[in-house]
């Protein structure tokens, strides 16, 4: 799966129009939420249920903004062992790729 940076954009300016300054507060409301997540998701550790109550809060938040790559490493996550680093690790370069 390609990574689009343009993607969450175009989403974005698809539901507020031309609104340069709002895009860019959604924007990092977005990346904010999802950092907090992915945090979420490391203070679980190996408890199975936390983890993937954040990896499915990262997922719905990742679809909702257009976030395909983001979207699919979560969704792994998801059915993937909890506190795993390496998921965590790509996890967290995906979001810095924002």
């Amino acid at each position: 799966m390609a990574y689009d940076p343009g993607a969450i954009d175009a989403t974005l300016a698809a539901t507020v129009g031309d609104e340069p300054a709002l895009i860019v507060e959604l924007r990092l409301a977005f990346i904010t939420g999802a950092e907090r997540t992915l945090g979420l998701m490391e203070l679980a550790g190996g408890n199975v249920d936390e983890w993937r109550g954040a990896a499915l809060r990262l997922h719905g938040l990742a679809a909702s903004f257009g976030a395909v790559r983001l979207m699919t490493l979560a969704r792994s996550a998801i059915d993937g062992r909890p506190g795993d680093l390496s998921t965590v690790a790509k996890l967290r370069r995906a979001i810095a790729r924002l």
